[in-house]
């Protein structure tokens, strides 16, 4: 019996000294549940970027020789004015500026190979008295061509300034050594309105730049990954082109484009383009700025901000004397328009509290910070009754200046995952897209279910090059 009580004695004494060194109190707050997590959208600014388009003309030249070529003028009737005619391309067409003093014109230089058929002579009392001869000549015609633009195409106004002959052979007629060009000079009004008609039709089927700037236009509107990490998207979406009156200068035509778009970030898979052809009209203004300004966003999910905020808190204790606490874990996610922050704590209470407030920027540090934060009020309400010290404004102060993290990062990702896209880019052959991008300007900060959204504007310039008509 003795024995009994003893053991009793002691179990009951080695209770109370456990109880008396554990100091500890625990806490078990009513968790609020994050937002159901859906495919991640948000509002977005507008941005506005630009778009000069370079056209060589060699690219033009190239063009005009294959849709001109071979036979371009025939008259194959005799009767009417005692000559046939038949005209090809000599020579591959060059067109070059013309530098002149009569405004933005292009010269074409056409080589090319006459047939010509002349019959003279009488027909008397139902006789024919007619003598034909044929010839075969070279000579180079020159066309000046006036430039202006128009639905999508750049038109062309052209007339022949020149025909030289490269050789000029004469016949006999009646005695007499006659320059053939004599005879042939009148005749080249016939077809000299042919040719013309034929420049300009090649250059402005050459110059129909609709569809490669709608080819273009839809390979960038593309969704194309912006993190693997977070399965992010930058999606462009055209609203409106503008588009000034073409230029010519030196060896190019110049065609200042912008484009007012929408650029959306996605948080899921893969999204669809936007891209609609149909909708999108060229409209023609004066003058363009050089300068873009893209509003884009940087992702922070909520498990990456959390790491983030877990590492501020390492090594760092809150309270005084036997009233202390450790945060040995951050988790933070979205609920009712807040910023919800649990915080794991060990130390004189054990548990988990729940803290909310609405996330900032500081422009300096590049952190997002919370203000107002607070406890929850069930989180407030328990450490009122067990922990009234934790729930002091002091303490609540200290945790709140480590609920931060520097998105410089993610900003700085950003920007590389953009300038990705403008170093000689190539969304398709032939167009290439460089431009350069000055320093992030952060705008606001969004909460969604699934991630911080930081909205920033980079401004900088595009340049998208056509090399070659396809």
């Amino acid at each position: 019996m003795l024995k009994t009580i003893s053991t009793l004695i002691i179990f009951l004494f080695t209770l109370l000294t456990i109880s008396c060194a554990s100091t500890s109190q625990k806490i078990t707050a009513l968790k609020p549940e994050p937002d159901d997590a859906v495919p991640l959208t948000y509002s977005s600014t507008p941005s506005y970027i630009n778009l000069p388009v370079s056209i060589k003309l060699k690219d033009i030249e190239n063009q005009a020789n294959t849709l001109l070529n071979g036979l371009i003028y025939e008259d194959n009737k005799i009767e009417d004015d005692n000559i046939e005619i038949k005209v090809w391309k000599q020579a591959p067409i060059t067109i070059t500026n013309d530098h002149g003093k009569e405004g933005q014109k292009t010269k074409t230089v056409l080589p090319l190979k006459m047939w010509i058929k002349y019959r003279i002579g009488t027909k008397t009392l139902g006789v024919e008295l007619y003598k034909t001869q044929e010839f075969n000549l070279n000579g180079v015609v020159t066309l000046l061509s006036d430039i202006s633009l128009s639905n999508w195409r750049l038109n062309s106004k052209t007339t022949l300034k020149s025909l030289e002959w490269i050789e000029s052979p004469t016949m006999t007629v009646f005695g007499k050594n006659l320059p053939v060009t004599y005879l042939i000079d009148p005749a080249v009004s016939l077809f000299q309105t042919k040719i013309e008609k034929n420049i300009d039709s090649a250059i402005e089927k050459s110059m129909d730049f609709k569809p490669n700037v709608m080819d273009a236009i839809s390979k960038i509107s593309t969704p194309f990954l912006m993190s693997s990490t977070y399965n992010s998207w930058l999606r462009i979406v055209p609203i409106e082109i503008y588009a000034t009156n073409v230029k010519l200068k030196n060896d190019s035509f110049l065609l200042n484009m912008g484009m007012k778009c929408n650029m959306e970030t996605l948080i899921a898979n893969k999204p669809e383009s936007k891209f609609d052809a149909n909708k999108i009209v060229l409209k023609a203004v004066d003058k363009i700025p050089e300068q873009i300004s893209a509003n884009i966003a940087a992702v922070s999910t909520y498990q990456e901000a959390s790491k983030l905020m877990t590492a501020n808190f390492v090594g760092q204790e809150f309270g005084s004397g036997s009233k202390k606490v450790k945060v040995q874990n951050v988790a933070i996610w979205h609920k009712d328009g807040k910023m919800v922050i649990a915080l794991d704590l060990l130390g004189a209470v054990d548990g988990t509290v729940y803290l909310n407030g609405f996330p900032q920027y500081n422009e300096t540090t590049k952190e997002i910070y919370f203000d107002k934060l607070d406890y929850v009020l069930d989180t407030k309400s328990k450490l009122m009754r067990t922990a009234n010290w934790l729930a002091q404004g002091i303490i609540l102060k200290k945790i709140e200046s480590n609920c931060r993290y520097s998105i410089k990062q993610n900003l700085d990702e950003a920007k590389q995952s953009m300038m990705m896209y403008l170093k000689n880019y190539s969304p398709m052959p032939g167009v290439f897209i460089n431009g350069k991008m000055e320093d992030i300007q952060f705008q606001k900060v969004q909460l969604t279910n699934q991630a911080i959204i930081a909205f920033i504007k980079i401004n900088g310039t595009i340049n998208v090059a056509i090399d070659g008509l396809k």
